[in-house]
């Protein structure tokens, strides 16, 4: 579900993007901030080298937790080597996912997938699993490329989630992506 291999960005590919230069295209602290609060427990799926974690990890301060999801080793051991020397590191556990399952469970209140849904074979069941990860009153940034992804095909991953129980509550302005911050739509019980 994660992806396969062959659709995955190389590791060694990400020094290209997961660089200071990207701050003044995708600042993380002011894409993340309006969403994440001190005491969160947050999820960065597709984590790579840290790019997002290591904010999100300062966003949640010294109560709350990042977990750090990727298909590739390589990626986490950079982001383990990058958080300490960030002094975060105590805040950020990783996890390496399987390729058909994200083989988390526990709550939290906010999920990231940045550039990354693009890559994933079945969207359904990734989705899915991300909804069951969310708390009630939890939220999930998802942002797309504009450069990889048309806006059809975004619309289709929005309908996808709908389909498994997210209701859309916002569409944040992100440069060079289509972006969309999902909750998880209220229980019929």
């Amino acid at each position: 579900m994660v992806t396969e291999k062959k659709h995955v960005c190389p590791w060694w590919l990400c020094f290209t993007f997961d660089n200071p230069l990207r701050r003044l295209i995708h600042d993380p602290e002011a894409i993340l901030s309006p969403y994440v609060r001190p005491g969160d427990r947050a999820i960065d799926i597709g984590a790579g080298m840290g790019y997002f974690s290591i904010p999100l990890a300062r966003l949640v301060g010294q109560t709350g937790q990042v977990t750090a999801i990727d298909l590739q080793p390589p990626m986490l051991s950079a982001l383990v080597r990058r958080a300490r020397r960030a002094r975060v590191a105590e805040r950020i556990s990783t996890h390496l996912s399987a390729p058909d399952s994200l083989g988390r469970q526990e709550p939290a209140d906010f999920i990231l997938a940045f550039w990354m849904v693009h890559e994933v074979p079945d969207q359904r069941a990734f989705l899915t699993e991300i909804r069951r990860m969310l708390k009630p009153n939890g939220s999930f940034l998802l942002v797309e490329p504009v450069i990889h992804v048309s806006g059809k095909s975004f619309q289709r991953t929005l309908e996808t989630a709908k389909e498994v129980g997210f209701l859309l509550r916002e569409r944040p302005k992100i440069r060079w992506s289509h972006s969309a911050l999902l909750t998880g739509a209220p229980s019929n019980s």
